[in-house]
This record gives structure tokens, sequence and C-alpha cells, in this order.
């Protein structure tokens, strides 16, 4: 087994659901940011939606490439393991709340 794969489970291992993308479904393409904390999201088609709506939106297939994981009581959503950095959410820009 490559160490690869040995890190792509750990990583899916931390996830608590990963839910099955819809065929038209959104990517994140930006962050929005307060206080270097994550609070949204910029999706491909121009739209940003709180954190909070994020995680309703990719429990419900409507945003692809993440998984859902908490920390205490809050959710939020982690890139899924691709072997691809560009592509993390930690690599994407940070974007204004419009």
């Amino acid at each position: 087994m490559s160490s690869n794969k040995n890190k792509n489970d750990l990583a899916y291992a931390a996830l608590d659901q990963i839910p099955t993308a819809k065929d038209n479904a959104k990517e994140i393409i930006g962050l929005v940011k307060s206080g270097g904390k994550i609070t949204g999201y910029r999706l491909s088609d121009g739209n940003t939606v709180s954190k909070e709506e994020g995680v309703s939106m990719a429990k419900s297939g409507d945003i692809r490439g993440v998984g859902i994981a908490h920390r205490k009581d809050t959710e939020y959503l982690k890139s899924l393991p691709d072997g691809t950095e560009g592509n993390n959410l930690s690599s994407l820009p940070t974007v204004s709340a419009k």
C-alpha cells in the first residue's frame, strides 16, 4: 500500500459524511473569511453562502468534492482527498462576501 493511499484513508476517516453530489452540483471556488476563520464559501455559480448553508447544500448533494466533518458542535466542509493540492479548500483564494 502506498503512503498516499494511507493518507487518503486517514483523510476519509476524519469525515462524518461523504455526500453524493448531484450532476448539477456546484464547486467551491473561494473562501469567505473573518478573523482568519472560514465563514462562507463562493460557489462556481458566483453565489456566496454561509458556512452553515454550505454544509446543508453539501449534505443535499448540491456541492461536489467535499465531505462533512465536525469540531466540537460545529460542522464544516473538508475537501475530499484526490491527490491534487490545488483544489483543496485550504488552497482556494479568500474572497469578499457579496
